[in-house]
């Protein structure tokens, strides 16, 4: 017997779209992740990027569980000596919302250059409104 191999000419992609109105930070970015990855294919491997588009909207929307709204620290460096910077949250939520969304997908990806494949096909928006009607995104119900 042959063990099939998926090529590149199998995968077809598909757009979804996800509300995170309401919704916990963590379980909508394991799902998005999930379906970025390709898991939720029969023709999922590992090592090739076999997923789908996801943009997910009212990420501003998008609730955080415990005392993370306050406590919880995005980090970052600016290159300087001495330029490491950390943001809260509940900053973070007023600056730019859809970051707290994005860095929770980028955690749950593989790291790497096959990860970084991946996260270009997350597109998140703060509000309800994106410009991607034209692809004719399903809607992903988040559990």
């Amino acid at each position: 017997m042959r063990t099939p191999s998926t090529k590149a000419s199998m995968i077809t992609r598909e757009w979804h779209v996800v509300d995170a109105s309401d919704a916990v930070v963590g379980r909508l970015a394991s799902q998005v992740a999930s379906y970025l990855r390709g898991k939720h294919k029969p023709i999922f491997t590992p090592h090739l990027d076999t997923g789908d588009f996801v943009v997910v909207i009212n990420a501003e929307k998008a609730r955080l569980t415990g005392k993370k709204e306050s406590d919880k620290l995005y980090w970052h460096y600016t290159g300087f000596p001495g330029g490491e910077r950390a943001v809260a949250a509940q900053d973070q939520r007023k600056e730019h919302p859809e970051r707290i969304v994005f860095y929770a997908v980028k955690g749950m990806l593989p790291k790497g250059p096959l990860g970084r494949q991946m996260l270009t096909k997350l597109r998140v928006y703060a509000g309800a409104s994106h410009p991607h009607q034209a692809q004719q995104p399903k809607a992903l119900q988040v559990k």
